[in-house]
């Protein structure tokens, strides 16, 4: 079935992809939208799940893998990415940020200049993420990420499948209903390489300057720009809706 790339076409892939194993669900998708899809991964659990899932499935014949090099990521990240590269035969297309954009930005802000306020942090975002996403995502039909419900409160609502009305596609979660147990049984039963500072208490890995272990009781995202306050901590790659039939907010989430 083709669905395009409307809310009702989200809504009956959402539908499809219930009760059914990650590579099904995955090829529900390959097979459901018509045109470009995009993968992005910024090689967490999530995505280096993901990561195995496609390959092992062949899937990137249809699937484009992407990550999004900040420039600022974990010297561990890098080594994870040649590692899955190794892994898989395959190369991960980096998407950079605009050179001139990112000159302009340190020049006026300072090269940690996005811990002097959340306008400031913000405006690093954009031009490191949010700004090269959307060149990842130019021309593309569907858009899949690794967000789970469980991550934060303000993903609770994340479904399998919603049209994404600022991209113009449909944006898939094949891991929506997934807890974090589901997770490390999976990719310790399938072997699959992931980053050494998830075994040091850093469930969710962004760039370096911003990311912390969390400590005892603490949800999976605390470490995350951990000197802001805990409301709708997140950078702008993600709309997140509270429904499938409703039209995404405005609200971005990373």
């Amino acid at each position: 079935m083709d669905l395009g790339s409307g809310g009702a076409g989200a809504e009956a892939l959402a539908h499809a992809m219930t009760d059914v194993s990650l590579p099904e669900r995955l090829t529900l998708v390959s097979r459901s939208i018509s045109g470009r899809l995009v993968f992005t991964t910024s090689f967490g659990l999530e995505d280096q799940a993901l990561t195995h899932a496609i390959f092992r499935a062949g899937l990137d014949v249809h699937v484009e893998i992407v990550t999004l090099d900040t420039g600022r990521l974990f010297p561990e990240t890098y080594d994870l990415w040649a590692q899955t590269e190794d892994r898989y035969g395959r190369r991960i297309r980096a998407v950079n940020p605009d050179r001139s954009g990112l000159e302009t930005l340190v020049t006026g802000q300072g090269i940690n200049g996005f811990r002097h306020s959340v306008e400031a942090r913000k405006a690093c975002c954009d031009i490191r993420k949010v700004e090269p996403l959307g060149r990842a995502l130019a021309g593309a039909a569907g858009w899949i990420t690794g967000l789970r419900a469980e991550q934060s409160a303000f993903r609770a609502a994340v479904p399998f499948a919603v049209h994404d009305s600022s991209y113009g596609l449909i944006k898939v979660n094949p891991l929506a209903d997934w807890n974090r147990q589901d997770l490390v049984r999976y990719v310790a039963d399938n072997a699959i390489p992931y980053n050494p500072l998830h075994d040091q208490g850093v469930p969710s890995i962004g760039c370096a300057p911003c990311t912390r272990a969390v400590r005892l009781g603490e949800p999976e995202r605390a470490g995350r720009w951990w000197w802001e306050q805990e409301s709708k901590k997140e950078c702008g790659l993600h709309l997140v809706p509270t429904q499938t039939t409703q039209e995404p907010s405005h609200d971005r989430v990373a």
